[in-house]
Parts: structure tokens; sequence; C-alpha cells
């Protein structure tokens, strides 16, 4: 397969915290987007169109698809036409993956097993990040730092990172690995946009602190910062989908109201909403990458273009705060 030669000229890329790793500024996901839910072919198009851009980091998890797995394994396939040394492939492993007590959580015993089967899954011998995916109130937090730790020391993993840890968790997660002699906590994954903007205060200054490089998920609310849902609920749109929990519910008359506004602002700016969205968290230097998905070729170029306007004056950061706001979520 040949691909776009001037691909990395077409992307930014930001360095992740302090290492030596950089990351495209526009990462792909297998969230909600693939392995399940799209065929080889429509799949195998979105991730050469996103190569093609510049965008070489791909993230999954042990449990994305339908069934859970079927992302990673979907994935695979398609990696034997890339250059696997010019990717990042990134995976994680804390929610219920499997029955019983092992199946879950943060144990050494259920993190280990996880990476093993995820790399069977993506066919590789080691990913270049490996997550635990969320904290674990109940299991120590040097066995799961540990785990970590080994699968780096294994080889299985080349850096290992933290999501869905909130402060005073990321901090105790960081020191804990300091203690233990492990690797550093390279990056962590939050959710974070527009809409929900926890991480903002509960985990960027500590990740910043810490040296760490940060990747948005879910920068797009779920499709909710996008046009799709300005006119009502499509047929084929996630909040349509009966699987998609209480996304349907979230588009209240003040939302629906509110994301008006912003694709009005964002038009007056030369930009898609979706881009206003991306491009307003990529403002901020300590925000390495976001993490998109896409059902459609055209929605990963549509996105790519967000990086090349990524300023915002004082009033117009103002009225996006003001309209925010008002959507009360």
């Amino acid at each position: 397969m040949d691909f776009a030669a001037d691909r990395y000229e077409r992307m930014q890329y930001r360095r992740c915290g302090r290492s030596g790793l950089y990351l495209p500024m526009i990462s792909l996901g297998g969230w909600q987007a693939i392995g399940g839910y799209r065929d080889d072919d429509t799949s195998r198009r979105l991730f050469f169109t996103a190569f093609d851009q510049g965008i070489t980091h791909f993230d999954f998890a042990n449990n994305y698809g339908r069934p859970p797995g079927a992302s990673e394994q979907l994935f695979g396939r398609i990696l034997r036409d890339m250059p696997r040394d010019e990717l990042l492939i990134s995976s994680k492993a804390g929610y219920r993956m499997w029955s019983g007590p092992y199946g879950d959580w943060g144990s050494r015993k259920y993190i280990i097993a996880s990476c093993d089967a995820s790399l069977k899954r993506l066919g590789v011998d080691y990913v270049d990040i490996f997550y635990h995916h969320r904290h674990d109130p109940d299991t120590p937090l040097e066995e799961t730092m540990g785990a970590l730790a080994s699968l780096v020391q294994q080889g299985k993993a080349l850096y290992v990172g933290i999501s869905n840890y909130h402060e005073p968790s990321l901090s105790a997660a960081v020191e804990t690995m300091r203690r233990l002699s492990g690797p550093p906590l390279t990056i962590h994954q939050p959710c974070c946009n527009l809409l929900n903007r926890r991480a903002i205060d509960s985990v960027l200054p500590g990740a910043a602190a810490a040296g760490m490089g940060v990747i948005c998920f879910s920068p797009l609310a779920q499709g909710l910062l996008t046009e799709r849902y300005l006119d009502g609920i499509p047929g084929d749109s996630r909040a349509a989908d009966q699987a998609q929990g209480g996304l349907r519910e979230r588009l209240t008359p003040a939302v629906l109201d509110g994301l008006r506004s912003l694709a009005s602002l964002a038009a007056d700016r030369g930009q898609s909403l979706a881009a206003l969205a991306l491009a307003w968290l990529l403002r901020d230097e300590r925000v390495t990458s976001v993490l998109i998905g896409a059902s459609r070729p055209e929605q990963i170029l549509a996105n790519v273009a967000a990086c090349r306007r990524i300023d915002f004056s004082a009033d117009e950061l103002a009225r996006i705060d003001a309209v925010c706001a008002a959507m009360a979520l």
C-alpha cells in the first residue's frame, strides 16, 4: 500500500510531556467506530485516510467493540498493510472484559492477562502505550502500578499511562510509580470537552507537574459537539441507537439552543462546530492530542483541519464559556 508521501507535513505533532514521544495533535480511536460497528473495508478506509493525514496514533482498549475485543481484532487485520514502526498503538485494561473476579479493575493478574490478550488480537509483539483504564479503589496502587512496570520490563509496552484518574488518585499513582522505581507514567487519557471540563482542574495541573502528556477522549462529546443534531436526531446517529445509553436524553431544548449558538460562533470563525470544539482543547499546550472517532473518511479530513486554527480571542472564549454555562450539562 502506498501512502501519501507528504503525510507528515499535513499534521502537527506535540511532545508527550517530558518524554521523547511525539503524538499527532489528532489521534484516532476505536471506541465506538470500528469492531462490530463498521466492516473491514470501511474501517480500512478510515485508518488509511487518517494515516495519509499524518495521524500515526491509534487507540484501543481490551473491551472496545461488539463483542469486546472486536476493535483490536479488526485493526490487527488492517495493520498488516501498514508500516508498524511508524505507528503508535495503544490499548488499556480496567473495565470488565470477562466474567469472574479476575476480569475487571486493577489487579496484577487482570492487567497482565489483558495485555497478553490484546497483543494477540492486534497481532503485535508490543504496544507503544498501555494504560490502566480507571482507578481501582480496592486494589493497592503498588499492585496496579507494579503491573504496568512489569509490562515495560517484559517488553510488552514501550510506555505506560493512566486513564480516568482524577486528583488525588493521579498524583498518588505518579508517586507510587516513583517509589517503585518504575517507568514514568508518560500519558494520561481523561474525558474532556467543552461540555465536560472536570479534567481541566483535576487532571491537567497534576499531569503537567509530573511531566505527563494528556490526550483527551470524547472531545466532541460523543458527537454532540457537531452539526449532527442541530436539526433533530438522524435515524443513523448514535443518539438514535438505543445501545448508546443516555445520549438522546442529553439533547434537551437548552442543549440544542446552546449547540446552535456554538455553531454560529464557529461559523463566524470560519470553522465547523466540531473544529471549534477540537481547537478549544488544543489551544492549551498541556493537551498533547485529542482522540477522535469517525465513521466516514470525510470526518477525519474535517477534524484534521481543526489543527490549522487554534487561536481564540478573549471575547470568543468568554462567549463560548457563557453559552456552555447556560447549557448546564
